[in-house]
């Protein structure tokens, strides 16, 4: 997009005044939707947003700045406004070219989204919708379904000598089924998506995916209201990794830990959670919404374990962050775009495979809750503290799976739930989201095996002396 001359005189311009660091982030970003609702297609869209971010680091000083002109002048002129705000007195004196890297692991994309007609994305929306109301016609109430696809450009230059080209492409595909039955409304939800093109849609066929959704809202009409108090929880590998991202992994992002904002800060090496926790994020895997070749700063990906059985070993660090440490970058600085300077965030996070049968980790139970789909929920991450909706679960009972219950949540503390973890499958399902940080919102996916966590707070309903039944 811009040449290696280009940018090493931006970077020059933008050091004139000082600074330690200097990089550069031009971004092309082509996207695509198209949704239903009310059983035919409401909107198609469709656009390109380019520009670029330059920023500059001075100790522990930011200077950011962007453009969505891609002139030179432009860019230069961003460069004289970091310029200007960083000045230091020992100004240092920088000679570098600019080599390109290598990424340590490379993706392929079968069928690029931008080869693919408008129209075969539209059928594909049209035909989950239809797929989803055929569950029942007359239970199914609502169907909103969700196409979109990103082919993202980016060139990262710094002052370290460093070029980085990458291209990045992400499809999903979502569907949101409302089922009603007199005053009880319930709804189910199907998603999928990953660091692919057009094919993702071979894999998790769109009709597949809304007839789960709209079979998930009719089941969850019949379901029977969730008992109250504490009970063992089996986690099903179908319910992804919600509770590692949210209840730890950002925990562990390294900003907050160093702004004492994490529950984990200060503990390395420590045993944080069970001996049979260990706890990764790895950018590189194929296939998955969160992965990528650089991360934002233009540091290759890799696999990075952060608790390895129980011990923590590791935070995911930017740049920045590292630099506090004394340490180098582990590929985890992201942003949403170049309007947003990098930060530590996750990218594939989950819970290590154990070597227990999953239908014996349900077998083990006497009288707990299955989950096999989260929803949304809160958490703390300077203490930890959580609570999560429960989107599909179950009575277990002898070991044996009973009823789906509905209107249950998870309450209790991430930390303290992984040193009660007591049993962990050797399956691995993983889910897909955008995770928001610090008002940018950047792809994600989490996964986990089936878990055993020894006991959770279950909130559901109660029925009192008077038959009165309340929510708790």
């Amino acid at each position: 997009m811009i040449d290696k001359k280009t940018l090493r005189t931006v970077l020059d311009l933008a050091l004139a005044n000082g600074g330690d660091f200097a990089d550069i982030f031009v971004e092309k970003k082509i996207s695509t939707g198209i949704s239903a609702e009310g059983g035919k297609i409401e909107r198609v869209h469709s656009g390109i947003d380019a520009g670029a971010g330059l920023r500059v680091l001075a100790g522990d000083m930011t200077a950011y700045a962007y453009t969505n002109d891609l002139s030179k002048e432009s860019l230069m002129e961003i460069a004289r406004t970091v310029g200007r705000t960083v000045k230091t007195a020992d100004r240092k004196e920088y000679n570098f070219d600019l080599r390109k890297v290598k990424p340590a692991v490379d993706f392929s994309f079968p069928e690029r989204p931008d080869k693919v007609e408008t129209s075969r994305k539209a059928a594909m929306v049209e035909c989950a919708d239809k797929a989803t109301r055929q569950v029942n016609s007359e239970l199914i109430k609502q169907v909103m379904v969700g196409y979109g696809d990103v082919i993202q450009q980016v060139t990262i230059a710094n002052s370290a000598g460093d070029y980085v080209e990458d291209e990045r492409i992400r499809t999903r595909f979502l569907v949101n089924a409302v089922a009603g039955d007199g005053a009880v409304i319930q709804t189910g939800y199907e998603a999928a998506g990953s660091l692919a093109g057009f094919d993702l849609l071979k894999r998790f066929p769109p009709d597949e995916l809304g007839r789960k959704a709209g079979e998930r809202a009719i089941q969850m009409l019949h379901a029977k209201p969730a008992p109250a108090g504490k009970f063992p929880v089996v986690m099903s590998g179908e319910a992804g990794g919600t509770m590692v991202h949210e209840a730890c992994g950002h925990g562990l992002e390294a900003d907050l830990v160093q702004k004492k904002l994490s529950v984990y800060a200060g503990k390395m090496g420590e045993q944080v959670a069970s001996k049979e926790a260990t706890v990764i994020d790895d950018a590189t895997l194929a296939d998955r919404y969160g992965s990528y070749r650089f991360d934002d700063e233009g540091t290759p990906s890799r696999k990075v374990v952060l608790i390895e059985d129980g011990i923590l070993k590791d935070y995911l660090y930017d740049r920045m962050t590292a630099g506090r440490d004394g340490k180098s970058s582990n590929g985890h600085g992201r942003r949403e775009s170049y309007q947003h300077k990098p930060i530590p965030r996750m990218g594939n996070t989950y819970i290590a495979p154990g070597k227990a049968d999953p239908e014996k980790i349900i077998g083990q139970i006497k009288n707990g809750l299955l989950v096999k789909k989260m929803g949304g929920g809160q958490v703390n991450t300077t203490t930890g503290d959580f609570v999560f909706d429960v989107a599909e679960g179950y009575l277990i009972t002898d070991g044996q799976v009973g009823p789906m219950v509905r209107g249950a949540t998870l309450t209790g503390n991430g930390p303290e739930a992984l040193k009660i973890l007591e049993m962990v499958g050797r399956d691995l399902g993983f889910t897909i989201g955008t995770c928001g940080k610090d008002g940018q919102g950047v792809p994600v996916s989490d996964a986990q095996p089936t878990l055993l966590i020894r006991e959770l707070i279950v909130g559901g309903t109660q029925v009192s002396s008077n038959g009165q039944i309340r929510r708790i």
